[in-house]
């Protein structure tokens, strides 16, 4: 009998936000996986920590975190790892921030052990609907089009994909930053955007876009959302 594969969302940050499935799952879970950077904690794990069963083996995935890096050794040794346990009929329960498939590491694990085992995921909260909730500000209204982009995609395409719809949120900040404040100085966008930084986290921090971007340092954990009319209700 084989084990099953839970890819379990745990949120952006905040631990009240791990819903109940994933809770429940968790404390019948003896193995967690969980992605780490180089040296250090590990976010996911830290936000599901209270509820991590007392025993339970860990797979720490010790990934580089730069975009400019691809970590498919570091997945297809987690793979091999986690398939030891699957195969012997454990479960294995891999914690992913936010939600598990969008932007989720469990993706890269997922693409390498489904239609060998098991699989379930358990959605969670993710860094987009947490950051609108922390603003108060809508996402979409009626037949809005709302367009998610990362930062680090070139300039002009930025630009290309703002233009064509009513409402976006621009994710994974950082240094890109600059480049995007110029993207919505040109289209006019920029009063009608907002900024927030590492929602759901004790530093979490709600600043105006113009301060941000002065920032020499702008945190990868930050996002932007704007609308053509500034509130979706409009």
């Amino acid at each position: 009998m084989k084990g099953t594969l839970f890819g379990l969302g745990v949120g952006p940050g905040d631990p009240e936000l791990l819903t109940l499935k994933a809770v429940r799952l968790l404390g019948r879970t003896t193995v967690i996986a969980y992605p780490a950077p180089l040296e250090g904690d590990s976010m996911a794990r830290s936000i599901a920590a209270a509820h991590l069963p007392a025993g339970a083996e860990e797979i720490a995935l010790r990934l580089p975190f730069d975009p400019a890096k691809r970590a498919d050794d570091v997945y297809d040794a987690g793979a091999v790892a986690i398939a030891g346990h699957l195969a012997a009929g454990r479960d294995v329960a891999v914690l992913c921030e936010g939600d598990p498939l969008f932007y989720g590491s469990f993706l890269y694990l997922l693409a390498r052990l489904a239609g060998r085992f098991p699989v379930e995921v358990v959605p969670g909260v993710s860094s987009m609907m947490a950051c609108a909730a922390a603003l108060g500000h809508p996402l979409t209204a009626r037949d809005d089009a709302l367009v998610v982009i990362p930062a680090p995609r070139p300039e002009e395409e930025i630009e290309r994909l703002l233009a064509g719809a009513e409402a976006a949120a621009i994710m994974k900040l950082g240094r890109h930053l600059p480049k995007v404040w110029r993207v919505l100085s040109r289209l006019g966008l920029a009063e009608q955007a907002v900024y927030i930084e590492r929602v759901g986290l004790p530093n979490q921090r709600i600043r105006p876009l113009a301060e941000a971007v002065l920032d020499p340092a702008p945190p990868y954990f930050a996002m932007i959302l704007v609308h053509r009319r500034g509130k979706a209700w409009n």
